[in-house]
């Protein structure tokens, strides 16, 4: 298209269409006055009483038909092209509001049309739900399956959201995996959207196919209400996602309203995400050892390394309060990492009879490339892979098993040990036991715990340790906190310990000082110094 060619100026066109609307009035005109005078002249011709039609008259009265079909064919193209201009402006209008992969609003239409849903919905003292549902681990779906895998759950949602949702509710996609609907409804009737609200999470809980695969996803669900209308679409959206994140704190796969004192709880929850992400930069977060011993001889064989965040404005944070943020943002990955760099830094000053263990969070395992990743950090830093030992809990072999395995597997062909950890609690089977190679199995805390007043746990414990003693698989116990139990757990057969028994997880530095005292630290390596000079000869002959 030539860049020069100047806009259509539609002044212009109507300006022409008024001068051909008058040439074809002017030619109606002419041909009522002289089509009556030819006709007549032609007629008389014909009958023999008259010498023909004026030439003159003749040619006007042609010029008048050609102008008048010439007027007809105009009127049609106005036709055709005010309605083409109609469909144009519709579909443009279609496309600037929805949402092109559900036909959903889009954000910006969804504004405009719920503020006049809550106007209308108000002035008949109505309420108004806003439902805001994003998709649990959303995300992990793109990096495993595709974005074409993503795509067509996004499409299910939105089927199945319509499916539940009454036909007056409006529906939108924020973007994402956010969906957002809202429905007027009677104030005594709230029962009601407790029960859509319900329905809904319990839909998108069914498993996607897509590519003889079925893909799990969840949902949570935060609703926010309207029953004034000062209420503004923005505040409504954001309560709903303050709501939404409460219900992910809660244990996902749940719907919330919205509740005041949510708005301090994500304050706070801002902060902490906020804080980590500047504070791994700045070195805030340091590794923590755990004392792993075997328990018949109370020999020191490992430690199990936890993360602690040391803030210059909070003080020493233990992770309870930011691990589960770091996984809901996304940062336990590079977090995670960045401490197990610096322990592996730490550990190679040890024994090389001290093990490394380190946790790994279910989110890193549904990272492909995680193998690889910790295979560098090995490289890097120089500590060798027989020491280390990976600890995998069994809830994150749940959800994508072939995954799993290919990881464990290659961190297996480094050298590196693999430990099922809090064995008892999640969704593993003896399948997983047989298809994943792992070398131990680590009794949760809880069973460890209850072991004195519940005869349950403590056969739940024996059953274990038989469990691994026939898979040669040696057991480790957490928890250990007394020596009544240390005893026990010896009697049964356990292979090591972990506790506030045997020692709780300490800085590096205190750490250090328990391995000099038990002489479990190596020697520093002793620079390499020339031979003085002359000396050349004398080392040749003793050589």
């Amino acid at each position: 298209m030539n860049s020069t060619m100047k806009p259509r100026n539609r002044s212009e066109d109507a300006r022409r269409d008024m001068i051909a609307g008058g040439i074809v009035v002017a030619a109606i005109v002419m041909f009522v006055g002289t089509g009556g005078n030819v006709m007549q002249a032609v007629v008389q011709t014909l009958i023999g009483i008259g010498g023909g039609p004026d030439k003159v008259l003749s040619a006007a009265l042609i010029l008048n038909v050609a102008l008048i079909l010439f007027g007809w064919r105009r009127y049609e193209d106005l036709n055709r092209e005010i309605r083409e201009r109609t469909e144009a402006e519709q579909r443009a209008r279609y496309l600037a509001d929805t949402d092109p992969l559900t036909g959903f609003l889009n954000r910006r239409a969804l504004i405009v049309a719920g503020q006049q849903l809550i106007a209308s919905a108000v002035a008949e003292k109505r309420n108004v739900a806003l439902f805001l549902l994003d998709l649990d681990h959303f995300k992990t779906v793109n990096d495993i399956h595709g974005h074409a895998a993503g795509d067509r759950v996004l499409q299910v949602a939105a089927e199945r959201i319509t499916a539940i949702l009454p036909p007056n509710a409006t529906k939108a996609r924020l973007g994402g995996d956010e969906f957002v609907a809202m429905i007027p409804f009677e104030p005594a009737a709230r029962a009601n959207i407790d029960a859509l609200a319900a329905a809904l999470v319990s839909s998108l809980e069914d498993s996607v196919a897509h590519d003889a695969q079925h893909i799990r996803i969840g949902a949570s669900l935060g609703i926010a209400l309207a029953n004034d209308a000062s209420m503004t679409m923005e505040t409504m959206i954001r309560q709903a996602d303050i709501a939404m994140y409460h219900c992910k704190d809660e244990g996902r796969n749940r719907y919330c309203w919205f509740e005041q004192g949510m708005e301090m709880a994500v304050q706070v929850r801002n902060q902490i995400e906020n804080g980590i992400r500047e504070g791994m930069p700045r070195g805030e977060f340091i590794p923590f050892f755990e004392p792993q011993v075997d328990i018949a001889t109370g020999r020191l064989v490992g430690f199990e390394m936890l993360m602690r965040w040391d803030s210059p404005e909070y003080g020493m944070i233990p992770p309870e309060r930011f691990i589960p943020i770091a996984e809901e943002s996304g940062l336990i990955g590079e977090l995670s990492l960045l401490v197990i760099r610096r322990a592996m830094e730490i550990a190679k000053g040890w024994d090389p009879s001290i093990i490394l263990a380190v946790n790994i969070s279910p989110q890193q395992l549904k990272d492909p490339w995680f193998s690889q990743k910790l295979t560098k950090l090995l490289v890097e830093t120089g500590y060798p892979a027989s020491q280390l030992e990976v600890e995998i809990t069994e809830s994150s072999l749940f959800e994508n098993l072939p995954l799993v395995r290919s990881i464990v597997t290659s961190l297996k062909n480094q050298g590196v040990s693999l430990s099922l950890d809090d064995f008892g609690t999640g969704y593993s089977s003896l399948s997983h036991l047989r298809a994943l190679p792992f070398d131990r199995i680590k009794i949760d805390r809880s069973f460890v715990a209850a072991m004195r007043g519940s005869p349950d746990a403590q056969a739940i414990v024996v059953a274990i340790v038989r469990l691994g003693e026939s898979l040669a698989m040696p057991i480790t116990a957490e928890g250990v906190e007394d020596e009544v139990t240390a005893i026990e757990l010896t009697r049964l057969g356990c292979a090591k310990g972990q506790g506030w028994f045997f020692g709780r997880a300490a800085s590096a530095d205190d750490t250090a000082r328990l391995l000099a005292d038990r002489g479990l630290l190596r020697a520093p390596a002793l620079p390499q110094t020339p031979p003085p000079a002359g000396d050349e000869e004398v080392l040749r002959k003793t050589a």
